[in-house]
């Protein structure tokens, strides 16, 4: 619609303007004639010059002289009169604008320059209805013109569409349909055509998310698999231990101090074992056990875990403990050890591969908001590809032959007691992780408990 106007209302203006140039050219050619005559023109050829020219009277000056040249009866006065060598192009907008909109049938007096320099003014009087009539006439070609511009271009806009957006976006459905029926079938993956930028990179992006789902899909189908053989050898184990549990328990009762001492050390690491057995079965099927709650003392739960990798400050690899013995944390202590024993593995095995001295450091204290528990060694860190995926299950592995388990179980015990594990470093000077587990209200730990 602008573009119709700023073409429409120049247009008309001009067609006008071109009326009026035509009228005074017509009329300065039928004064000329009869100049030439000597005023030999009888009324009747001058009558039929002025109607030949469209309009009442015709002024001529030449060497600053006024003549009316050509006259006949006006039927009317005169209502408007133009000066052409004086409008501006607004002016014959405004003008033309004006006309469109009279219908009423007006006399108007028109001045212009003669043609040819022939005198200083030419001056003629006609009826505006004629004029605007076929302004009217022209206004409707150039709306006809226009509309039909207007409907060769929405074709050529509509294929274009077309054949650059909605026949691409339905190849998109049709894929997305397909493959919605099978997303594990690599052949349905998307092949990006379109030409248009953003609607290709949207295709590169969903050939990206099959890609991916795909291999996700892939993962998952296998995990599951494995998962089912992980449960059936951890049922078998379990019952194997519960079997050497019971001859532990029958060992207990040797009279040998050396065997008493050392049963009940055996006993407990029977009995992890089958708690751990018991535990995969449950994280096969995404149930562990909500933490039990009760109040114990961390520190000697620490010398546990390290005596029950063979840790102590005068091993190699050293294992030195920082905690105050009268510190006292409101936990689940068999999952606590779980992630203790898992962490403090994980960093033994580091050491070990390095070949070299090193140390393992487990701290404990507490703060106003949470206990807190750190464990470090002086290894030789993460990897960075086992750090993006840190705590995902069979993925946060660094060492071969690993399942990549044990980080991710332990960050879910940790998340069961509303706190979190965390990486604080891991570089070339060694790798430490702290465990958040907060101090709760009464109101919290007796939810927690129940």
């Amino acid at each position: 619609m602008l573009a119709e106007v700023l073409i429409f209302v120049p247009s008309i203006a001009r067609f006008r303007v071109d009326y009026l140039q035509l009228r005074l050219e017509k009329a300065q050619i039928a004064s000329l004639a009869l100049l030439a005559g000597d005023g030999m023109v009888t009324p009747e050829l001058e009558a039929e010059l002025l109607a030949n020219a469209g309009v009442f009277n015709v002024v001529l000056r030449r060497d600053e002289v006024r003549q009316l040249v050509l006259s006949s009866e006006i039927p009317e006065p005169i209502s408007a009169t133009y000066d052409l060598r004086m409008d501006g192009p607004f002016d014959l907008i405004r003008e033309a604008m004006a006309v469109l909109v009279d219908p009423q049938e007006r006399i108007i007096r028109v001045i212009g320059n003669p043609v040819q320099q022939a005198g200083l003014l030419i001056e003629i009087t006609l009826r505006q209805g004629p004029m605007r009539l076929e302004m009217l006439e022209y206004g409707l070609r150039i709306l006809v013109l226009s509309a039909l511009i207007s409907v060769i271009t929405a074709a050529l806009l509509f294929f274009a569409v077309r054949r650059l957006l909605v026949l691409p976006i339905r190849r998109v459905v049709r894929n997305m349909q397909a493959y919605a029926g099978a997303p594990e079938d690599a052949r349905l993956v998307f092949t990006p055509t379109a030409r248009v930028a953003e609607l290709r990179d949207a295709e590169e992006a969903l050939q990206q998310m099959q890609t991916e789902l795909i291999g996700a899909l892939r993962q998952k189908e296998r995990l599951a698999q494995l998962g089912g053989a992980v449960a059936k050898i951890a049922h078998d184990l379990r019952n194997i231990l519960t079997s050497a549990q019971l001859f532990a328990d029958r060992i207990e009762q040797s009279p040998d101090p050396g065997v008493a001492r050392a049963v009940p050390k055996l006993v407990g690491s029977i009995s992890r074992a089958v708690n751990l057995c018991e535990s995969t079965l449950a994280f096969g099927k995404a149930e562990e056990h909500p933490p039990r709650l009760a109040r114990f003392a961390l520190r000697p739960m620490l010398e546990d875990v390290a005596e029950g990798e063979g840790l102590s400050p005068t091993t190699e690899p050293a294992c030195l403990i920082d905690a105050a013995p009268g510190l006292v944390i409101r936990a689940d202590a068999e999952q606590v050890q779980r992630v203790l024993s898992n962490l403090v593995r994980n960093a033994r095995q580091a050491l070990d591969a390095t070949g070299r001295a090193g140390t393992i450091e487990l701290s404990a204290g507490e703060d106003e908001q949470d206990w807190w528990i750190r464990v470090g060694d002086t290894g030789p860190g993460l990897p960075p590809k086992a750090r993006e995926h840190l705590f995902q299950a069979f993925q946060g592995s660094v060492r071969k032959g690993g399942m990549g388990l044990g980080l991710a179980i332990s960050a879910e015990l940790v998340r069961g007691h509303g706190g979190r594990l965390e990486l604080l470093r891991s570089d070339e000077e060694g790798t430490e992780f702290i465990i958040r587990l907060p101090k709760l209200g009464a109101e919290g730990d007796a939810g927690l408990a129940g």
